[in-house]
């Protein structure tokens, strides 16, 4: 996470330069600091939001991967009965021809 900065001399400086009291521009700078700091802290930078993504990327390859071998598996077992069913269907077909 990066820190925001905010330069609170300068916004209250801004302020009494456009004719807000001085103590009233000090304790809106402070106000707004303080709002900054404690709902911005989390806020997801764009290098957060890539490693989120290269994460749910491995994520996602490893579930790919799984299903993939699962599927393989399947597959073989269903050939595997096939051959054995085609097999017993010749040889009973040539016991009765």
């Amino acid at each position: 996470m990066t820190a925001i900065t905010f330069d609170t001399l300068k916004f209250a400086n801004t302020l009494k330069a456009a004719g807000v009291s001085p103590a009233q521009a000090e304790a809106e700078a402070v106000a707004l600091s303080e709002v900054l700091e404690v709902n911005l802290k989390d806020l997801a930078t764009k290098e957060d939001l890539r490693m989120e993504l290269r994460n749910l990327e491995q994520r996602m390859e490893s579930k790919i991967e799984k299903v993939s071998s699962d599927l393989k598996v399947d597959l073989m077992k269903w050939m595997t009965g096939a051959l054995i069913a085609q097999a017993a269907l010749i040889a009973t077909l040539v016991k009765l021809l």
